[in-house]
């Protein structure tokens, strides 16, 4: 085994971080806060191809992989710009779109997510439905070639900056399980009989979350994707993308904490010496660092095993309840070391909680992770 990245990976982490630092956390808290968005940060990034690094080269991409995307979105987040439409936007739904889309799909969808010019939300959460997809009550219902979409979503992010979404409907009823059969269909983002209303939170970021209503929204044939009753398929072929790339996006913002509570910690003098000289500084700092870079070894896993082709469900779901805990812990540990100042908005610390809590219980719970380990990985009874 060679866990050194190669070369191509090194030089993009440099290249992303070095675009990234020239914004930083500062402009980022800032566009968030006047409900601005990082249109400059994103059309730099999208100029250099680093959005569409995982998208093939075949549709205008990089040709690389998740593994590579993960390091775009670690090092935007390790330079306080958390950038979480990168979760949601060429994670899940390019790569839906590359693995299930028909060829005209492809051709109309990949290039423009190459480019980045295209944005795209993802919309499966439901008030009603929780972690239980199978419940999804929002329908697809055939309407001569087309179909007819009714229902609502609930938390969907970054729908005002997307240009389409995935969206996630039930088209039937397995007879057998009583389940819903699931299909995917693409939706335009300003369709007719589609509002959006947004949900208010404490959260400083640049990306909204809305409530979404479908009401009679037609769709054309060609917006299914995947096949009618086979989103099962295709939608676990975005999700495993989502919790790796959470899981970066966690790695990058644990770094971007230890980094300047390490700076503060040597800099900072009490009783004539640097407060990182105690232990009861030091050693916080230092198992927050042990802890993190755990995480990020199995997010590097789990993406090799999604870009290889291999069974990547449980190393993702691991990679991001490890990021999570670990990024959690070392923002809170950077803010303990900060002392009164760890609350100071321009030590941009405090303006990172919401972001990072956030991901503890979505894109999906810590608990439904214990779950999924507990069953498929130890084999115990299913306890849902």
């Amino acid at each position: 085994m060679d866990f050194r990245e190669t070369d191509e990976q090194l030089m993009l982490r440099e290249a992303v971080s070095g675009i990234a630092a020239k914004y930083g956390h500062d402009y980022f808290a800032e566009r968030a806060r006047s409900g601005r968005r990082t249109d400059e940060l994103w059309d730099e990034l999208a100029a250099g191809g680093y959005l569409g690094v995982n998208v093939p080269e075949a549709y205008g991409g990089g040709g690389m992989g998740i593994s590579e995307l993960a390091i775009v979105l670690e090092e935007l987040a390790a330079n306080g710009c958390p950038l979480l439409l990168l979760v949601v936007s060429p994670a899940i739904c390019a790569t839906i779109i590359a693995a299930y889309g028909s060829e005209a799909q492809k051709q109309r969808w990949l290039p423009r997510f190459g480019s980045g010019a295209l944005k795209m939300a993802f919309a499966i959460t439901e008030p009603d439905a929780g972690s239980n997809s199978h419940q999804i009550s929002t329908v697809a219902t055939r309407d001569g070639d087309g179909y007819r979409l009714n229902g609502t979503k609930y938390y969907i992010s970054c729908v005002d900056e997307a240009d389409a979404m995935v969206v996630v409907a039930r088209t039937g009823v397995n007879e057998l399980t009583g389940r819903g059969e699931l299909s995917l269909f693409i939706v335009d983002a300003e369709a007719d009989g589609l509002t959006r209303q947004v949900i208010p939170v404490e959260i400083v970021s640049t990306e909204l979350q809305f409530t979404l209503f479908f009401d009679d929204v037609h769709l054309s044939p060609d917006r299914l994707l995947g096949g009618e009753g086979g989103g099962l398929a295709p939608l676990f072929a975005g999700l495993n993308p989502e919790r790796i790339l959470s899981a970066a996006l966690l790695n990058g913002a644990a770094r971007y904490a230890l980094e300047k509570a390490a700076a503060y910690a040597n800099e900072r003098e009490v009783w004539g010496v640097p407060i990182g000289t105690h232990q009861g500084i030091a050693h916080p700092l230092a198992k927050a660092k042990v802890d993190v870079e755990l995480a990020r070894l199995m997010t590097t896993k789990a993406a090799w095993l999604y870009d290889a082709g291999l069974d990547a469900g449980e190393a993702s779901n691991m990679a991001k309840f490890a990021a999570a805990d670990a990024a959690l812990a070392a923002l809170d540990q950077a803010m303990q070391t900060h002392g009164g100042n760890g609350m100071a908005t321009e030590y941009g610390l405090a303006t990172m909680w919401g972001m990072v809590r956030l991901l503890r219980i979505a894109p999906v719970s810590r608990e439904m992770i214990l779950n999924f380990v507990a069953q498929h990985s130890l084999g115990l009874p299913r306890s849902y």
